[in-house]
């Protein structure tokens, strides 16, 4: 993996596995650059995946997260006509774990058919983007994680406004997911929520 730091070891031969969330940066169309809170939270993070839930835009994007290190995981977008795979799936420690942009559902974010998908890929945790609005929820057995958006651009739907991201950690099949959320310069955890599945 790059020579990055392999899952740490909790003891008791638990492994956790860490992972970098983050979608929408829409860059350079609707923002110039990842604002500084999140580049800073991101350099203080430890992670071995990295996922980009689509919507980079730019080239120069993709590099960046090429440049973070670790496994990478990155899906196309509606708006990215980068060489990126539509869909991909991974198994962080005991859980499946399938990461769409979101665009194949509408509206946008319908919980419903996102979990439907996830069933289809036979996944336990899905990770989309989309709607620019984080967001973090149990529905019918599967664990929904959208991070929102990098760099808090409009979405078609609206979103936040405000730059966030998501960073979870995997031990067995407990899962700890941390949003972040940049309000008005200082970062913040927005939400956070700890699931055994």
């Amino acid at each position: 993996m790059h020579g990055w730091p392999s899952p740490i070891n909790r003891g008791l031969g638990e492994m956790v596995t860490r992972i970098l969330v983050m979608s929408d940066t829409h860059i350079p169309y609707r923002a110039r650059r990842v604002p500084e809170t999140m580049l800073d939270l991101i350099s203080k993070l430890e992670y071995e995946v990295v996922v980009h839930a689509g919507d980079l835009c730019g080239e120069e994007v993709l590099e960046w997260i090429k440049s973070l290190g670790g496994e990478l995981y990155v899906v196309s977008g509606n708006m990215d006509f980068l060489p990126l795979p539509e869909s991909a799936t991974f198994t962080a420690d005991d859980v499946k774990i399938g990461v769409i942009h979101g665009h194949q559902v509408y509206p946008r974010g319908d919980i419903v058919k996102l979990t439907r998908i996830a069933k289809e890929k036979d996944v336990e945790m899905l990770i989309s983007g989309h709607t620019h609005a984080p967001l973090l929820r149990l529905h019918e057995g599967v664990l929904h994680v959208n991070p929102g958006s990098l760099t808090g651009v409009w979405g078609g739907g609206g979103g936040s406004l405000k730059p966030s991201l998501a960073y979870i950690t995997v031990n067995g099949r407990k899962i700890h997911v941390k949003i972040y959320e940049d309000r008005g310069g200082k970062v913040v955890v927005l939400e956070e929520r700890e699931v055994t599945l």
